[in-house]
């Protein structure tokens, strides 16, 4: 194995534990799983003794222009107190939505290969007006999806 290979391969599993540590740098009781079998990465307890699970998705700094925050091909139905919390390096930046909104706010493949899986972009791109730079940016309607802390996990 090549050094650039273990670092795209590493850089999910590495990105899962540094959000589980800033969950429990909040005081989130989060249980981490052995096995990822499930699409679990941690169990959060909230302190009225319910739990919630939570998948963490990443996107490395390095992925193609314009493609920072798309997140794509991933298999999900309809599932209670389940919760994504999504991250994307280049912008810096952390949206958590649960089962449902993931579901209302993503695309469904209907053909090909990835037919049935689900994918949402939640970045734009347009050019600076000043430099003529491509920017990168948070498209309006998932700004209400991109959180500083994890209280939407430990509140219902």
């Amino acid at each position: 194995m090549t050094i650039p290979f273990r670092h795209s391969a590493g850089f999910g599993k590495r990105i899962e534990y540094w959000i589980i540590g800033l969950m429990l740098k909040e005081d989130l009781d989060v249980y981490v799983p052995l096995v990822d079998d499930d699409a679990i990465d941690a169990v959060v307890r909230r302190a009225d003794g319910s739990f919630v699970t939570v998948q963490i998705k990443a996107r490395s700094k390095n992925v193609i222009e314009g493609d920072a925050a798309l997140f794509a091909a991933i298999p999900h139905e309809l599932r209670d107190n389940y919760w994504f919390v999504f991250y994307s390096e280049r912008l810096d930046s952390i949206w958590i939505m649960s089962s449902e909104e993931f579901i209302k706010e993503s695309v469904q493949n209907k053909t090909g290969k990835n037919a049935g899986k689900r994918s949402i972009w939640f970045n734009g791109k347009k050019k600076d007006k000043v430099t003529g730079k491509s920017i990168e940016y948070c498209k309006k309607q998932f700004e209400k999806y991109q959180v500083k802390d994890f209280s939407r996990l430990k509140n219902k």
